[in-house]
């Protein structure tokens, strides 16, 4: 993997891990804590990470912006691993809105 990779495979690639460690769910690994702990604490997750995402906004720091926002994408994509929505069902749905 390289620093030029595109956005989509490198979404392609957590999501892949995300997969991996629900099926195998290692006592180490926070993910897999996340896929099988309570699902009010992982959405309680993405309403910190979505607050942190708009005052790195409001501030004006694109470093911490850039960085909690892939906190969200984080935990947005292990909560549609969660809850079995696959990288087709959004692609499909982002097409559908072009």
């Amino acid at each position: 993997m390289t620093d030029t990779q595109s956005l989509g495979i490198t979404l392609d690639e957590l999501m892949d891990i995300i997969k991996q460690r629900s099926r195998s769910a290692p006592d180490s690994s926070y993910t897999a804590a996340m896929l099988a702990g309570d699902v009010d604490a992982l959405l309680k997750k993405i309403g910190e990470e979505a607050t942190e995402v708009v005052m790195a906004a409001k501030d004006e720091d694109r470093a911490q912006l850039c960085y909690e926002a892939v906190d969200l994408l984080y935990h947005l994509l292990v909560t549609c691993e969660r809850f079995e929505v696959t990288a087709d069902d959004l692609a499909a749905e982002i097409r559908g809105r072009f």
